[in-house]
């Protein structure tokens, strides 16, 4: 089975779709080139289980997560879709030490997504930009006071729980 026949089952419900999906990138049976390839063609739901199907896999295995897939998921963060946003924003926290020279498009995009009106945009993007600060990079330079000054005017305990453990892992 391909990805656009998975996507489109009617039989199959949402979490159904991304678990099969992200079982076969895992195994080999779909490539991520694929994945990517349908996902860039399709409206924002078909969209967002692809992306959640790569979150999946690359959580589990973020050795899957390729170049291709950091250029897709910091592109996916622009999106208009919130769940497109949030999925994005974890493929990104789970890939990024693989690519640490690579991350400037992705903390653009995620320092963006720090102001949306979404909680969960808002905490995937905290994610993110927590796991980018805790590898110790050129990048923290101007990341920690941005992140220090976001966590200022962040409302939500729980997402500013995730930007002072990241501080403090950082220094």
């Amino acid at each position: 089975m391909g990805v656009e026949e998975i996507v489109n089952d009617k039989s199959l419900k949402g979490k159904s779709k991304v678990e099969t999906l992200s079982q076969y990138l895992m195994d080999g049976s779909i490539s991520i080139e694929q994945i990517i390839l349908f996902a860039e063609k399709q409206k924002d739901p078909a969209k967002a289980t692809c992306v959640e199907a790569l979150e999946f896999a690359t959580k589990v295995s973020p050795q899957i997560g390729t170049k291709a897939v950091l250029d897709f998921a910091a592109q996916s963060l622009a999106s208009k879709a919130p769940r497109v946003k949030w999925e994005s924003a974890k493929v990104i926290g789970n890939i990024a030490h693989l690519f640490p020279n690579d991350l400037n498009k992705s903390i653009d995009h995620l320092l963006t997504n720090t102001e949306h009106d979404g909680i969960v945009v808002r905490w995937s993007a905290a994610f993110a930009l927590g796991e980018i600060l805790k590898m110790k990079t050129k990048h923290n330079k101007l990341l920690l006071p941005a992140i220090e000054a976001i966590c200022d005017k962040e409302e939500k305990k729980s997402i500013k729980k995730i930007y002072i453990a990241a501080i403090k892992k950082s220094k």
